[in-house]
């Protein structure tokens, strides 16, 4: 048996993923493990605090470190937490000449010369994964929402695999890989799967069946324990919370709010909807897999499977349409504002269509492309 510890409903955990770089060459550096240091003297509580408090880690790389919140009751008491931490990072950083880089992928950089972090559980994905888990270059943020009832967890996570495509296209901010327009808007995607027990969730609807997944996956030597699941949504039973999973990195706490919001919204919809005796649709596998690879390629162009019976729709309108749906969800969980900020990521366009255009006004430099990533990270956009 998995217990489902009880969290407030809608309440809030934002991770982060931050990619370190270089000033002068704009390449990834291995600086993780000397900023978590230089932190430990200069903000002690954000390394390694007790309880779910703010905080920065190590993670599987050691080009990069980890932004994570405690438990919020608002998306702007997270992007508040966040914003403390990545000023924290950076006061250390920028002496160093190191710059915080938050995207799906770094366009250049080769993952061959990027070593794995010393802890014993990323060296153990390192020995099962071999050649593909040596090629984890991605970078992504993970929401979780609380659930207050084990009822709620599995609509939660189907819905918001039925919303797969939205939340993929919106951040989608990973074009390049090795120096090579990949012709997708998310290049992360395509490599996040290729590690064991990563991917889109088998549609379950009772909770007995995911416990039965779980029990005859550590039975057979897939995982070791429930964690070790790493699907792109999935519930967390020991915080009682559901992890959304799919958003490319981000590069302003502007977008993660916003797509912190429309999490949290979806989620808020399907409490209400199990609390009315409602049901969320559950959607083929394979409708959602080609939903996933629709949104990777061609982002908000993509048209996207709406429904179980095949109806298609463009997947840009589809987006605002289900904002303005959200929007009194939005205002009861004061996070209207930022849920606002989807509609304007929509009109300025998504990370990879910056990065193509700022490619093509820079005479075709990939330098120049991690340059105005890093600047949007450091001072937002100027239009807001």
């Amino acid at each position: 048996m998995i217990t489902f510890s009880s969290s407030g409903q809608s309440s809030l955990g934002v991770e982060w993923e931050i990619a370190l770089a270089d000033r002068e060459s704009g390449d990834l550096l291995p600086a993780a493990a000397e900023l978590i240091r230089a932190l430990e003297s200069s903000h002690p509580e954000f390394i390694d605090p007790e309880g779910l408090a703010p905080q920065i880690t190590r993670e599987y790389l050691s080009n990069t470190v980890e932004a994570v919140t405690g438990v919020c009751p608002t998306v702007a008491d997270a992007m508040d937490q966040l914003t403390r931490l990545a000023d924290a990072l950076r006061a250390e950083a920028d002496p160093l000449g190191v710059d915080l880089y938050s995207a799906g992928t770094h366009p250049y950089a080769q993952w061959s010369e990027q070593p794995v972090s010393e802890k014993d559980r990323y060296q153990k994905v390192l020995e099962r994964t071999q050649y593909w888990g040596r090629q984890m270059l991605v970078y992504g943020v993970h929401v979780h929402v609380g659930i207050d009832s084990r009822d709620k967890a599995l609509p939660a996570v189907n819905q918001l695999v039925n919303y797969y495509p939205h939340l993929l296209a919106l951040s989608a901010s990973s074009p390049y890989w090795l120096g090579v327009d990949t012709g997708y808007a998310s290049q992360r995607a395509m490599v996040f799967q290729q590690i064991p027990t990563c991917g889109i969730p088998y549609p379950f609807e009772k909770w007995s069946e995911y416990e039965d997944y779980i029990d005859r996956s550590i039975g057979a030597g897939i995982i070791a324990e429930e964690s070790e699941n790493r699907w792109d949504v999935r519930p967390v039973a020991r915080y009682g919370t559901v992890e959304m999973r799919i958003c490319d990195g981000l590069a302003t706490t502007e977008e993660i709010g916003a797509m912190t919001a429309l999490t949290q919204c979806i989620v808020e919809e399907v409490s209400r909807t199990v609390e009315d005796g409602g049901h969320v649709e559950l959607m083929p596998r394979w409708l959602s897999e080609e939903n996933k690879w629709r949104a990777s390629r061609y982002g908000l162009d993509a048209t996207v499977i709406a429904d179980a019976a095949g109806t298609v729709l463009p997947l840009r309108e589809h987006c605002t349409d289900l904002v303005t749906r959200l929007e009194p969800i939005a205002q009861d969980l004061d996070c209207a504002a930022e849920l606002a900020g989807v509609h304007r990521m929509i009109e300025r366009g998504p990370g990879y269509e910056r990065q193509r255009r700022v490619f093509e006004e820079n005479d075709h430099d990939l330098r120049a492309v991690v340059r105005d990533t890093v600047d949007l990270t450091r001072y937002g956009y100027r239009d807001s």
